[in-house]
């Protein structure tokens, strides 16, 4: 897959060394090589085949206190000594950041170094062309669908390697293979459309394409002859399709770098009951073969299951070194990827804990509301925690559902939304950031 003629890991130390002859303090980069192949169906005949080929190099250097980073696909030795030599030079020149620095030795994770997260193998272009074709059908087949706006299957890998002057180095690997399409539908003059969309390790992990044709058929017909709500307050239900917005909300607020500038509608709130007791929001980086899976942050620092809220109480900010010093705490692990670049913050495989009851006898014990199945373009203050969104889905009553809704704005805001949060016992782990579906009253809606 790779086709280098000198190991990347030996590529990386080489790099690091020329950082160093060339006055660096200390350094850390990347090389990442991917592969993958993608297609697209239209009308029960394939429209597009792209195949993916790729590799590249990430550099950052420090100065003292000053850092800069670059990047390029130029892996020769010769480009890799030039590539260096720009970054020591930027290094210099750039202002001090009294914040930035490589983890010490002694914070480094001890191992396990490396991870393979291989899945499926390479799936064929005509494999993926048949899952297609098949889900595509499988939409058309549902009675009223009148088109199928995009389909398309695709399988990818990705390879990397990361290495710092510390002494840190390790190697990452995996796969993964993913189908989706939307389907649309028209009654008197209105359109909806509506989707389903995998993304997994194995394709046994997953509905049948034929299933998952059907499903975003489906979803679509029940959605024809929405109306519009009146203006109220009223019961609202985020459907699982959904619900992880709110959860990515809540992680965007106890961000280290927004906690730190002061731009977080929870940076007073460490160790309060944020949720309800009984809430638990866990970051689990060691989920087999989960999509976000890793054995260390993206500084070499080492991870662990971490409940981030713990019976509804708040446990800890996401911190990387540099946020973590401004802070004046340790840093917890949560680094994204840097080596190369200055790292974010990031999580791995994140999960709000699923309550007791079904969506449907939530809806059954609310008794009327709204059940949102899409959102379009939330709108978050995040120093206020002030929330609105556009949203589509179903009036509910007595449990039941009523009929289809559309142009309907649900506003609140996010500190009494996460106290009055009500998780639902439907969840499944299938990305990066799973929730069940969520129940909270008394939201406000904004309708006709």
């Amino acid at each position: 897959m790779t086709g280098f003629t000198v190991p990347p890991a030996e590529l990386l130390a080489g790099l690091l060394d020329n950082c160093l002859k060339a006055g660096a303090s200390a350094a850390d980069a990347r090389i990442g090589v991917a592969d993958g192949v993608s297609v697209s169906v239209r009308e029960g005949k394939l429209e597009s085949i792209e195949r993916e080929e790729s590799a590249s190099v990430a550099l950052r250097c420090f100065f003292g206190k000053r850092q800069a980073h670059v990047s390029g696909a130029d892996l020769t030795p010769a480009g890799l000594k030039a590539l260096s030599e720009r970054c020591v030079a930027m290094a210099r020149a750039v202002p001090e950041d009294k914040y930035c620095g490589l983890p010490e030795p002694g914070e480094l994770s001890t191992g396990p170094f490396d991870m393979d997260l291989t899945g499926e193998p390479e799936v064929p272009a005509e494999v993926l062309e048949r899952e297609a074709l098949a889900a595509e059908a499988a939409a058309l087949a549902v009675p009223g669908i009148k088109t199928v706006a995009g389909c398309g299957a695709s399988w990818n890998r990705s390879e990397r390697w990361v290495a710092a002057t510390n002494g840190f180095r390790s190697w990452k690997t995996g796969t993964s293979t993913s189908l989706g399409l939307a389907a649309v539908a028209e009654r008197d003059g209105q359109m909806e459309r509506d989707y389903d969309s995998w993304s997994v390790r194995f394709a046994r992990n997953r509905p049948a394409a034929e299933e998952i044709g059907k499903t975003a058929g489906e979803r679509t017909i029940a959605r024809l002859g929405a109306r519009k709500v009146d203006t109220q307050k009223a019961a609202v239900i985020f459907d699982r399709r959904v619900s992880d917005s709110l959860i990515g909300a809540f992680l965007g607020a106890i961000s280290g770098p927004s906690v730190a500038r002061g731009v977080s509608f929870l940076k007073d709130r460490m160790g309060e009951q944020v949720f309800a007791k009984g809430i638990y929001l866990t970051d689990d980086p060691a989920r087999p073969m989960g999509l976000g899976s890793r054995v260390h942050d993206g500084e070499g620092l080492p991870v662990g299951e971490a409940h981030l809220i713990e019976d509804g109480r708040l446990t800890r900010w996401l911190l990387n070194t540099s946020t973590a010093r401004q802070l004046g705490l340790e840093p917890n692990g949560f680094a994204g990827l840097g080596f190369g670049d200055p790292p974010g913050v990031s999580t791995s495989n994140v999960y709000l804990r699923p309550g007791t009851e079904s969506p449907g006898a939530l809806a059954k014990a609310a008794g009327k509301g709204l059940l949102v199945t899409d959102m379009f373009g939330p709108s978050i203050n995040p120093n206020t925690g002030d929330y609105s969104v556009g949203v589509a889905g179903f009036w509910f009553e007595d449990g039941e559902i009523a009929y289809p809704v559309s142009e309907v704005t649900v506003a609140g805001d996010l500190p009494s939304m996460f106290a009055r949060l009500v998780p639902a016992s439907d969840l499944e782990l299938r990305s990066t950031r799973d929730a069940p579906s969520i129940l909270i009253e008394d939201m406000n809606l904004a309708g006709s």
